[in-house]
């Protein structure tokens, strides 16, 4: 089988040789991202491989069709950047929900940690032999209240990881968890009551710009916000004008939400066009990393393991467990009494 293989990096490309040796699969490897102009290199092959920045809406999926693509295959657990609606009856879409939560949600809480100890601060200073501590003071995160949005295999990670540094856990899910020893509130008390909030919900219409102007006028003044799901979670020119304001006291973001056309790529000696983006990055409580948090050799791993057993197990069984499906909403689970089937 030929899979066309977009947005490729050395990582990627490296942790998907190793495990597709034995699998059959043939990938062609491309640096371009997945779009209208790109979707042409698929041509003569079974399926497509992405990424969470690839463009794969109504246009590009009826063009993969139409080249005779039958697998859209996400090496990525987040599927907002997919038309899944338009793909019913076409295509067929695989996604890997859980490649490390602990990755993602250990990286929220490195960011949260290197943010309030000024770390990052210390690194660059003692870097040039200066050793003062003026300026360095943080703040205890025993007995501070973190709130925690959505609390699926990341969002709970990270919730034992804060209870384990003695915090209050408030947490928020449509879906509450009974085996996670939190305290589920509202959206709006845990905006209200929360030190520190740190976002860990999928995007969608109900969670876009959940945090946004009226959301942070809610907020504690010096709330520190984390997000490692989704840039559009926040409103980006909100976050900076309440950066400004000085109501938040610090951001940590591992995502941003007009990051497709930036994040995974060197721009360093380029001067760069997004105006709210380099504002961002210029305050001094401000931390910024290039969706990293899910890179771990473990999840790199994982993620080119369940890909390509998505992949087998479709073109082997005609079924996947990790198919995504405008009938069910979610998944592939549609069999009658229980018995997987495909979506169609």
């Amino acid at each position: 089988m030929n899979f066309a293989f977009y947005d490729t990096k050395q990582y990627d490309r490296e942790s998907f040789e190793k495990v597709a040796e034995k699998s059959g699969i043939s990938f062609k490897f491309f640096e371009d991202k997945l779009s209208i102009d790109t979707a042409e290199l698929s041509r003569g092959c079974e399926g497509v491989c992405i990424f969470v920045n690839d463009v794969c809406d109504a246009a590009v999926i009826d063009k993969l069709y139409e080249l005779g693509v039958k697998v859209i295959a996400l090496r990525c657990a987040g599927y907002n950047n997919v038309d899944v609606h338009h793909a019913f009856g076409k295509i067929h879409i695989f996604h890997v929900p859980a490649y490390s939560p602990y990755a993602i949600a250990e990286h929220a809480m490195a960011m949260l940690l290197t943010s309030i100890r000024r770390i990052h601060k210390a690194y660059i200073r003692t870097r040039e032999f200066n050793f003062s501590l003026n300026g360095l003071a943080g703040f205890d995160l025993h007995g501070k209240t973190v709130g925690v949005v959505g609390t699926g295999r990341i969002g709970k990670a990270f919730a034992n990881i804060c209870r384990g540094f003695g915090m209050n856990v408030l947490a928020y899910d449509k879906f509450p968890d009974s085996e996670l020893d939190v305290k589920y509130v509202s959206l709006f008390e845990l905006i209200e009551n929360s030190d520190i909030i740190s976002l860990h919900c999928p995007l969608n219409k109900d969670t876009y710009h959940m945090i946004d102007s009226d959301t942070i006028e809610k907020m504690k003044k010096g709330i520190v916000i984390i997000n490692t799901s989704r840039g559009a979670l926040i409103d980006a020119q909100a976050l900076l004008e309440g950066i400004k304001s000085r109501k938040i006291g610090a951001a940590c973001l591992d995502v941003y939400e007009e990051e497709s056309d930036i994040f995974f790529e060197d721009f360093s000696g380029h001067i760069i066009d997004d105006d709210t983006l380099s504002l961002l990055i210029s305050m001094p409580n401000v931390i910024v990393t290039s969706h990293q948090a899910f890179l771990t050799n473990e999840a790199l791993q994982n993620i080119a393991q369940t890909t390509i057993d998505n992949i087998n197990g479709f073109f082997e069984n005609g079924y996947s467990k990790n198919e995504l499906c405008y009938r069910c909403g979610k998944t592939a689970d549609c069999g009658a009494n229980g018995k997987p089937k495909k979506c169609f």
